[in-house]
């Protein structure tokens, strides 16, 4: 008789787990923003995350969420400045399909995220 032996099962990264919790977060949103093209996703240097929906004139389309994964709420510094821009790490849009042009695309991120001089 021949034993099998188990597969392993192996855990998933904690990078992994942090994309699939973002990705839903902004399925989320954009399911409860249905003037929503896209959520605007800002990245901190904290490890908290802001996300707010946006329509197709570059409004909020949804109020901003500020998450932390796997945190019962967000950081301390989170709480003092709002997530202050200057800890900003990343920044895009996760447009929903249709995308828009890349005229449109470049305007909206210009009026969400503003502009900066580049090095």
């Amino acid at each position: 008789m021949k034993i099998k032996k188990k597969a392993k099962v192996s855990k998933p990264s904690s990078k992994l787990v942090a994309q699939k919790n973002e990705l839903a977060m902004i399925a989320g949103i954009m399911e409860g923003s249905p003037d929503g093209i896209g959520v605007a996703v800002i990245r901190l240097e904290c490890g908290c995350k802001k996300m707010a929906a946006v329509d197709k004139t570059g409004e909020p389309a949804s109020k901003v969420v500020i998450y932390r994964d796997q945190a019962d709420s967000i950081c301390d510094k989170c709480k003092k400045d709002n997530g202050d821009f200057s800890r900003v790490l990343e920044q895009f849009i996760d447009w929903a399909a249709p995308e828009p042009d890349g005229a449109t695309q470049k305007r909206i991120e210009t009026k969400v995220f503003g502009t900066y001089p580049q090095a």
